[in-house]
Parts: C-alpha cells; structure tokens; sequence
C-alpha cells in the first residue's frame, strides 16, 4: 500500500473500531470496574418499581432532595429528584446557565419485558396450582418455558396497606417455572408456527401441587397455595385484584467468555442505559454549565402510554416546574433543550447476520451506538434527529474520546422498533436515540459488551459536562 493509498483511506473511509484496540490498559480496567457496579444494580433491580427505590435511596444519599419539598429557587449545583408514582423517576443537577438556555436531558426506561400475573391468577387443574399470566411487552413466548422464575410486585390490600413481594432470589427460595412438552410427544407442537409454539394462554406458572389436608372438596391444592399465601404476607384472593405482580427470569447476572468480555443477565433493554446514565449524573462533582436531567421511565415496552410513561405529561410538566421558579414557561425551555434518549439497540449477531444490514448495524465492542432513527420500515413511531443534531452529538463524542458508532435496528422490511425518543421529540426538543448493542434483546438471557456500558457512561457523562 502506498503512502498516499494509506493516507486517503485514513481520511476518507470511516472505520469500525474495536475499543480494546481504541482504548488503553488502564481505561479497560476502569470500563471492567465500572460494570462490576452495573452487574449488582442487574441483579437487584429487576422490575420498574424496584428500580425507583434504589435510585431513590442512592439519590439522598448522594445529596438529592425531593424537589416538591425543596423550596424556593434553585442555586448552581442544587440537587433535586422527583418520584413519580413509585415507577418513574427523574433527578436534575441545576447548571450555571438560566434555565431559559435549555437543559440537557437522558431519558432511559426502567421496564423491561415479563409475564404479568392476571387480576384473577390462581386456580388449579388436575392436581396442580397455577398463575394465569399476560405478557409484557415484546417476547418470543417459548423461550419463557422451562426456566426458573422468581415473583416481584406489590399487593395493595382494602385496608390500605400493601405488601412488597420478591421471591425466588436468594438462595434457598422457592422458584417458579412454566412446563414445556417433552419433545418425544412433541409432535404436534412442532407443527405450530413459531409464534404459535407455546399461546399467551399456556403462560401459566406452576406453583404448588399438595393439596390442603383435612377438607374434602374440589380445589384442595388451590386453597392450601392460597393458605400459605395468607400465613406469608396476610392476603386473601380477591387482593389480587389490586396487585401487580410479576415473573422475571431468576437468572443471575454473569460475565461471558473466557475473557469475561460481556454481561448476561435479564434485564438490559434497558437498565444498560438507565444504569449509565444515572451514574453520569451521580458523578457530576460541581455546577454543570447546563441544568443536567436523568429521567428514568415506565411503560416503553408497551408504548410508553400511561401516567408513569413518556407519553404523558410528568417530564414536561416537571421542566414547566423548573422554569416557573426563573419566570419562564415551560416552551421557553424546552425549545432550547437537547435529549440523548438512552436506549438499546440490536447489535450485529453474526449466526443471524441475514437480518441485519452490516453496513448500518451495530457491534458489541465497538462502543454505544448513536441511533438516528427508530421505528418500522418506512420509519414510522420515529422522530429522525436532524443533521445539525446528529453532527452536534458526533463532534461532542469525537472531541472528548467516547468511542461510538452508528446502527439501526436490522433490514428495512426486516421489523423495527420504537423508543422515548418521539415523545420527548415531540415537547420540541432535539433528541437522538444512544444507547448500548445488545444480543438476544428481549429474550430472558441478554448479553452486552462492557467496553459498550462503559462508552454509554462516558457519552452521558461529557454531554452533561461539557
């Protein structure tokens, strides 16, 4: 290759970088030590609401303060959070600025894929007691059979009080698990197609098989669940009807390869990008030149609708709150604002490579993934970021070391995706999608790259910063 060959080509062509080549020793070692932080928030947090309460406590424990009991006008450097409803939660750090010049928002979601237990789950068949469920969110139903499953949620009882579940965890605990057919009598199952293998109405969770002693009626086995159920946390059945309860994979959350190179867990669309961009407004040690936003949200996984999603009016009207107390409206904000909304998005997985466009796709190792827009085939559900903001996100990135790369969401008719990014797009905000590749998303078992996670964190941190 001559000289000048190899000096156009590192001009002019854009080139794929692994970050172990991108990146040094020590940094490798710091994106490995940050993860080993994420890896525990995984394994602790694995539903919307368990989220909230553990930002909520490391919030005031970083020095946070309940913005509805803060009073009076926020000072450079103030720290304020808002809790909405136990399920969502926003913290701000006020910059030097004026409000009036914008904020600087990541928005990620805390939901992540899973079977709801229905208002009436439990009865029993032939001599064993089940949950009925409805799925949440996208999944292929079949690969939620046959795994062990753990119970997460809340019972609000008549009295008002409520009860936090969580069981299945820890060591020693009773699990759950939906029965497969075994395959020497498959047969017919094998037939089905495949988003037909196992039905929404086979979803149902094995949870005990001796009967109640000493009765003689139908039901046994139904009623000594429901006994043990109310000697554990004090309920009857018809406190089901104001419960939400859930089934989530009781995996535990495990480094891959030889060269423990990747994380698998349940749970990373999207906690891998609420986990960075939480710790990015954590670490913000003195005054940002701009008001930095963290908002971690509900419902994406089922269209971001309701008083706990995006598509309502909290984080809007939040930043309205904010600008009331320098004397501005809400629009005089958020005309002026900037949004990474941190979300995944699928990285390149070479034993499927027929779904995906390689030329637009993204690879774990390669960094967090600048996504400009979302949506299915002809982009529709997507808020497509303009060119002056994706160049705006790439000289931010470029000039401050955080290694990225470009993707989008498989084949033009391959399927498709949405995210936050529209309904914060919509406040008249300019939003681009960030966020980490994930393998196997939405399965029970996801895999990401910890140079990805790292990259996340360091992309959220400078756009806060700088």
């Amino acid at each position: 290759m001559s000289e000048k060959s190899k000096q156009l080509r590192e001009m002019l062509i854009n080139k794929k970088e692994n970050g172990v080549d991108f990146m040094s020793n020590e940094e490798l070692n710091e994106c490995d030590s940050f993860c080993e932080g994420y890896k525990e928030f995984l394994q602790e947090c694995k539903t919307e609401r368990e989220v909230a309460a553990w930002v909520e406590e490391v919030a005031q424990n970083s020095g946070f303060s309940k913005f509805d009991e803060f009073g009076g006008q926020l000072e450079a450097g103030d720290k304020v959070y808002y809790a909405n409803r136990g399920k969502a939660i926003i913290l701000c750090v006020k910059g030097k600025r004026g409000i009036k010049d914008g904020v600087r928002i990541a928005a990620a979601h805390i939901d992540s894929p899973r079977l709801d237990l229905k208002q009436c789950p439990v009865y029993e068949n032939d001599g064993i007691a089940y949950f009925k469920t409805h799925y949440y969110g996208g999944i292929k139903k079949f690969q939620w059979v046959a795994i062990p499953l753990s119970l997460h949620g809340r019972i609000c009882k008549n009295d008002g009080t409520f009860v936090d579940v969580r069981l299945g965890e820890k060591e020693g605990e009773p699990k759950f698990c939906i029965t497969d057919i075994l395959p020497h009598l498959g047969g017919e199952q094998m037939e089905r197609k495949a988003n037909e293998i196992v039905k929404g109405e086979e979803l149902n969770i094995v949870i005990g098989s001796r009967p109640f002693k000493d009765d003689d009626e139908s039901e046994r086995v139904k009623l000594n669940i429901l006994s043990l159920l109310y000697e554990k946390y004090g309920i009857v059945e018809k406190d089901f009807l104001s419960a939400e309860l859930e089934l989530v994979p009781a995996f535990t959350v495990d480094d891959i390869g030889f060269d423990r190179s990747m994380i698998g867990g349940y749970g990373h669309d999207d906690r891998v990008c609420s986990y960075p961009a939480l710790q990015a407004i954590l670490d913000i040690d003195e005054a940002p030149e701009y008001t930095s936003i963290t908002v971690l949200t509900d419902k994406e996984e089922t269209g971001s609708d309701g008083n706990t999603g995006l598509n309502s009016s909290y984080l809007k009207y939040f930043i309205e709150d904010l600008a009331r107390l320098e004397g501005y409206e809400g629009r005089d904000v958020l005309r002026n604002s900037k949004c990474l909304s941190a979300d995944v998005n699928a990285a390149f997985d070479p034993t499927w490579s027929s779904v995906f466009e390689k030329n637009n796709a993204s690879f774990i190792n390669n960094g967090v993934c600048v996504t400009k827009f979302t949506g299915a085939r002809g982009k529709g559900g997507t808020s497509d970021a303009s060119a002056e903001f994706c160049s705006w996100v790439r000289t931010l990135f470029d000039e401050n070391d955080v290694l990225w790369q470009t993707g989008e969401l498989g084949k033009v008719d391959g399927g498709g995706g949405g995210t936050v990014a529209m309904y914060i797009a919509n406040m008249d905000v300019d939003t681009i999608d960030v966020g980490v590749p994930v393998l196997s998303m939405h399965a029970p078992y996801e895999i990401v790259s910890k140079i990805d996670v790292y990259m996340a964190y360091k992309g959220f941190y400078t756009f806060f910063t700088k």
